[in-house]
């Protein structure tokens, strides 16, 4: 008999993924694995894999739940390349969605939820069709000489004269995150190659480039912020979106603003719009959607007959 895994796949913002339920904390998925599941030719294809897996399944999920005893579930997160990633912004909203297709989770009636990642607990609720995400704490590693002057990297990107300045952003996973003058920059970037970031973060890093554009205001006549952006993830390449990096954008660009800057920001990515709303104590909220598009199973040993390794 062969191997069959029953999976979902979804996305937020066109950033999709694989998704598979391990309640029990059976599955063994290896790096390998997780390639070619996200292999988009000879897989089912997607920028990560995430596996349900109960927090206390896993040393990180234990020490989520002791930062919070009702994060019962723990989001387990893979890069298309097979490894281990902190956090997914557009991915826990997908995660949730698929708890609830699942029958795990209940978030009607306003209901909050609690779930554990490797960056620590988040907390999600609905807003009739988006899921609102609180991320948890930021900061920025390059500390207020940076913020002072407005950059601590250097970045080279293919399709981009010159080196740009940039400023790193820790949302729990890396960022770094460089302003565009036009859309004609941003349009023109070759993202197919791995941007050049100096210095290099221990961990490598996401790369988000950001076009701002003019402010609006909302009803109640309070501005909010407007960008565009495009992003190479590590370990992915270029995606359709990326929610961490969404709010590292809309940090990055309220901290070359100044005071005075929008709270709320909409940024705009190539799968769609997000919202970045900032809140006290260094804290920020994502939303968006989080589509479900198909459920099915997969032969794991006809996917692993067909991997290809890469050459030396």
């Amino acid at each position: 008999m062969t191997q069959q895994l029953a999976f979902s796949k979804g996305h937020g913002t066109q950033n999709d993924f694989v998704l598979v339920a391990d309640p029990d904390d059976r599955l063994a998925l290896t790096p390998d694995d997780v390639r070619a599941l996200t292999d988009r030719r000879a897989g089912i294809g997607g920028d990560g894999l995430i596996r349900v897996v109960p927090s206390a399944a896993l040393p990180e999920g234990r020490a989520v739940l002791d930062e919070d005893p009702e994060a019962r579930w723990f989001m387990d997160y893979r890069n298309a390349d097979g490894s281990i990633a902190e956090m997914c912004g557009n991915g826990v909203r997908v995660f949730v969605r698929f708890l609830e297709h699942l029958g795990l989770v209940d978030l009607s009636d306003g209901h909050e939820l609690a779930i554990g990642t490797r960056a620590g607990v988040r907390r999600v609720h609905r807003e009739g069709d988006s899921y609102a995400v609180e991320m948890g704490r930021w900061h920025l590693p390059g500390g207020s000489a940076a913020l002072a002057d407005g950059y601590d990297a250097q970045v080279r990107t293919t399709g981009l004269e010159g080196v740009r300045v940039a400023l790193s952003v820790d949302m729990g996973n890396p960022h770094t995150v460089v302003a565009l003058a036009t859309d004609a920059e941003l349009d023109g970037l070759d993202l197919t190659t791995i941007p050049e970031v100096a210095p290099v973060p221990p961990a490598g890093t996401n790369v988000e480039y950001v076009v701002p554009r003019a402010e609006t205001q909302d009803a109640d006549g309070t501005a909010v912020g407007h960008v565009r952006m495009r992003v190479h993830e590590r370990g992915v390449g270029e995606t359709r979106s990326c929610g961490t990096g969404a709010c590292a954008a809309a940090l990055a660009v309220a901290a070359w603003a100044g005071a005075g800057a929008p709270s709320t920001w909409f940024v705009d990515v190539p799968g769609g719009t997000v919202r970045v709303r900032m809140l006290p104590e260094q804290r920020v909220e994502l939303a968006g959607p989080a589509v479900l598009v198909a459920h099915g199973a997969v032969d794991l040993d006809a996917l692993r007959a067909g991997l290809v390794t890469p050459s030396a």
